[in-house]
Parts: C-alpha cells; structure tokens; sequence
C-alpha cells in the first residue's frame, strides 16, 4: 500500500527526499511549502503474449529483397556445347582409324539488357563454342546468336528471338561507396543444382579499381575491376552484381580461389565499361580499340605488388601516333589521365579502358621534372584503317608497319596481319586473326600484297607451306588449294 507521510515545519534534508521517491512515498510539507502531494507514474505495461504476424512479415522485407525482386526475372542460364575431335576407339587410332567427336556441356549466367533479347554475359562463358542456348527463370529455352566478343574485357553480347523479356536496370559504377551492400545473382553450379532459378548471395563492395593478374576462374588479366566478398562461384560468371536499390554495377567475371570455390574474393567488370562494350558489340559487331600509341617500360620487378608503385615511364612512341603529334616522348613518366592519377601500368591501361575513339584525352607526364599537359586525340588501332588484302577469299591481311608491331608487341621486322579470318581457314590451316605470316614456302614476304602473290604461284604446284608467328613464336603450317 502506498504511505502518506508528513513533515514537520523544520526543512526536510535532501537525503529524506531522496529516500522518499526510491520508496514510492508521496511526501507533503503543506505547512512549509504549501506543496501539492505528487505520486510518480505506473511504469509501462510489459508486453504479453506473440509479436503480432504482420510486424515479422514486414520486417522480412529489406533492402536486398527489393533489389533481388527487380533483378532476378532478367537473370538468365547460359548454357553451351562444344565439340572436340577425339579418337573413335582405342585400337582404331592406332590402327589410322578414324576420328571421333566429344561433345562438352558448359555454363555461365546473363541478364537482359535489351527486351527484344539482348543479353550479356561473359566472354569465357562462350568462348569456343558451337552452339548457345539461354534459359530464362521459367526454364523456357531460347538457341542464342553470338552477336560479338570483347575477349579483353571478358564481355560477350548473346540475343534470343524474343519480344517483351524482363530488363535488368542498369546503375554506374563511377561513384561506388566502398562498403556498401552488393548482391551477386546468378547460377553458380547450374547443372548441380538442377533448375534455373538464380541463387543470391550479399555481400559489400570490398574494394573498387582493382588490378587482377593472378590466377582466376575466369583465367584471364583483369584490370580496374570491383572486388566484392559476395559469395561467386562456377557458374556465376556472367551474371549482374547488384547494389541496395536494385540496379546493375557490375558483372562477374571471377573469382581469386586457391581451392576452385569462393573465399571471399569476387571481382566484377563495372558497369559504366560494360555499357560502352555492349554498344559497339550491338553497333559493329567489334569493340573499337582505342589507340594512343604509347607502350610503357616493362617494369622488371618479381610480384604484382612491386608493379604497383614504378611508375608509368614511357618506352616507345608510335610513329604517327595520336601520342606522337601531341608530343608526347620516350622517357616521360605519366602522372595522370584527366583528373585520374597514374602511378603504375596497371593504371595506365585501366585508363586505356575506358576511351572510345574519337575522344580528346589530356594526360599530363613528368618530364625533367616539370609537369606538362598533352592532349591527344583517340584514335583506331592501326591495323582498322590500314588497307586490307584478301586472300583465299576468306583471309584479311594487313601489311606490317612499326605502329602495328609496337601495338602488338610483335617479333618481326615485317610480313602480314591476319586481320580477320573465317571458321573454316582457322580450323583447316590453324591461323588466328593477330597472327603475322612471315614466310611463305621459301619466299620471305614483306607485305600483304606479296603473301597474295606468293599463294597463287605456289599453290599451282602443290601443298603451301606458311611460317607465322604468335605470341613471339614461330609456328609452321601446311595446306593444299582446292
């Protein structure tokens, strides 16, 4: 029960107050004060029996849920075939049998981009295939036409015949915020799993401009990439990474893994590259490289981590160069492209990935310890512009100039650029567009022109020996004209 309990006229001390609230009192000096009595309030009702349903369904419901509801219908399974020649049975190869087929199965992920079936994925999700297939959430499945492939940027651009398919919205990549939300989407272990719903992982973007030159599931060189611990694996590649509002920033293309599953190290081709790909791939069929003509001194250092503080010293000016007439010289050390800073090559050609030819580039290089301003003007690679020559009606060569060789880091002094070649002459005779063929039968040849020439003389009497070189090495073929 609660005690009403009076004073005398003598002041109460501070200490009986005090005593009197902790025990819940009222306490009244009418005679003193004239005070009025006052009584603390009830504390709160606790809270009895179940959270009411509709509370812990709507805290069900977060960021990622939205964001994975908005992208996920544009998620598709990239799924091909490869044939390889194998021998036909054992006793048979020995016997000069004859030779066999094996058909190999693989898969990747895509999203949409376009609704009339435009769909991206990765370069090494297709690379070497026969035959493409696309199957959407539902398990409908579309044959795929591989409209073009950007090898260096791992980015390929497949289309379906189909009208009025989910997009996947596309964001930038230009201003991520280290840390915050990612969500990789996409089919890791696809044939595992056994359908085509995409799987969802969350993670954050772990860091962004990252330089990948380790081995990775996608295999390649990666470059000014977004580094995420969103959970990636087999499978994953080609699908869409995803921010908090729902909206595309990158692809996935690879994981850093030791033991072949993912440990936290994802990496995605950003988004903003991404777009300038898809619209040259859908435009030309081809991305247009970018060409300034500058190669850098080969950095003799034992790890990538030394790479990442030698500078960016240029070694060689391709004469004719965009670098050339902006007077751009051997020995410069660039410092910056725009308001980017530069500080080693991996820098420098994650810069390079992002021009489009035809626009005006400043970069600004240390010379005799001044810093000066270039501003040079992107250009075609040489061999784009450089006349063509068909041979076999199926072959494109360029001749060889010094632009072409410091481009491409190629070994001899002269000969002839394939620069495009048909299905059939690569798998018959084995060359590969960037191959340079140096000598025909005996005839060293110096051009285009004279590898043409030399063909047609020799091909009146009998097999066609061809000398090339690829990667800096010398290769040998031989073939008859039919």
């Amino acid at each position: 029960m609660p005690c009403r309990r009076s004073w005398p006229n003598s002041r109460a001390t501070l200490v009986g107050l005090v005593a009197l609230v902790l025990a819940g009192c009222e306490g009244a000096n009418p005679a003193d004060s004239g005070a009025q009595s006052r009584t603390l309030p009830p504390a709160p009702p606790r809270a009895t029996g179940p959270v009411p349903a509709q509370s812990v369904d709507a805290s069900r419901r977060t960021a990622i849920t939205t964001a994975v509801e908005r992208v996920a219908p544009a998620v598709v399974t990239v799924q091909t075939e490869t044939v390889q020649r194998v021998p036909a049975d054992f006793f048979e190869y020995f016997m000069g049998g004859r030779s066999g087929e094996r058909r190999n199965a693989g898969i990747g992920s895509g999203f949409v981009v376009r609704n009339d079936g435009v769909i991206v994925t990765n370069a090494h999700v297709i690379s070497g295939a026969t035959s493409v297939s696309v199957a959407m959430r539902d398990g409908t499945t579309y044959s795929a036409k591989i409209v073009g492939v950007d090898e260096t940027n791992d980015l390929a651009v497949v289309r379906i015949d189909a009208k009025n398919l989910p997009i996947a919205p596309l964001g930038r990549s230009s201003d991520l915020i280290v840390g915050e939300w990612t969500i990789a989407i996409g089919n890791p272990f696809g044939f595992v799993l056994g359908n085509n719903e995409p799987s969802v992982s969350v993670g954050v973007v772990s860091a962004v401009g990252r330089n990948l030159a380790g081995r990775t599931e996608g295999g390649g060189v990666y470059i000014d990439m977004i580094q995420t611990d969103a959970a990636i694996n087999p499978g994953n590649s080609g699908g869409p990474l995803v921010n908090a509002t729902g909206e595309v920033i990158g692809v996935n293309s690879s994981i850093y893994s030791p033991s072949g599953g993912s440990v936290g190290l994802g990496f995605a081709i950003p988004i903003d590259r991404t777009k300038r790909i898809v619209e040259d791939l859908l435009e030309h069929g081809s991305v247009r490289q970018p060409w300034v003509g500058i190669r850098l001194e080969t950095p003799q250092v034992q790890s990538a981590r030394e790479v990442a503080s030698v500078g960016a010293v240029v070694a060689r000016v391709a004469p004719g160069s965009p670098a050339e007439r902006a007077g751009v010289r051997v020995g410069d050390q660039i410092t910056a492209v725009g308001n980017r800073a530069v500080r080693n090559p991996y820098e420098w050609e994650a810069r390079l990935l992002d021009l489009r030819v035809g626009e005006s580039l400043t970069i600004t290089a240390r010379r005799a310890g001044r810093d000066m301003p270039f501003t040079l003007q992107v250009a075609d690679a040489p061999e784009v512009t450089a006349p063509k020559v068909t041979v076999l009606r199926e072959l494109q060569l360029v001749t060889l100039t010094d632009a072409i060789r410091l481009e491409r880091g190629i070994a001899s002094n002269s000969g002839a650029l394939v620069f495009k070649v048909s299905d059939r002459i690569r798998d018959e005779i084995g060359l590969q567009e960037g191959d340079v063929i140096a000598q025909v039968g005996r005839m060293r040849v110096s051009s285009a022109q004279d590898v043409s020439t030399a063909i047609d003389q020799q091909g009146a009497r009998g097999p066609i020996a061809l000398v090339f070189e690829r990667n800096r090495q010398y290769f040998q073929t031989q073939f008859t004209l039919r």
